[in-house]
């Protein structure tokens, strides 16, 4: 799903380091940055790699992202905060449901 130490350190960063929500997601963003090249890397070491079609999941992505930074980058801190925090409830109860079927299917 591609969630890692962002939904950890965005809250923090902000509800504890009292930084404004903008700066701690670009943090996030630019903490990314290093880690993705080294996965990349060692993906690539290892052949794990499939280009077929990675140009029609680059070029929306990259329109898609412009998007969202233009977006971010005109509303008020305290929307992007209550966005990423509904953002955050929604996914756990993704998470929640994802395990209760499991383990009820499994009895079953």
């Amino acid at each position: 799903m591609g969630m890692g130490g962002g939904t950890v350190t965005i809250p923090l960063l902000v509800l504890v380091g009292g930084v404004e929500q903008k700066i701690a997601q670009c943090a996030n963003l630019f903490s990314f940055l290093p880690m993705s090249i080294g996965a990349l890397k060692t993906h690539a070491e290892n052949k794990l790699l499939k280009t077929d079609g990675l140009l029609w999941v680059i070029l929306p992505a990259l329109a898609i992202s412009a998007l969202g930074a233009t977006l971010a980058a005109a509303l008020p801190s305290a929307i992007l905060r209550r966005g990423f925090g509904v953002f955050l409830i929604g996914l756990s109860f993704v998470g929640f449901y994802k395990e209760f079927s499991e383990k009820r299917s499994e009895t079953a």
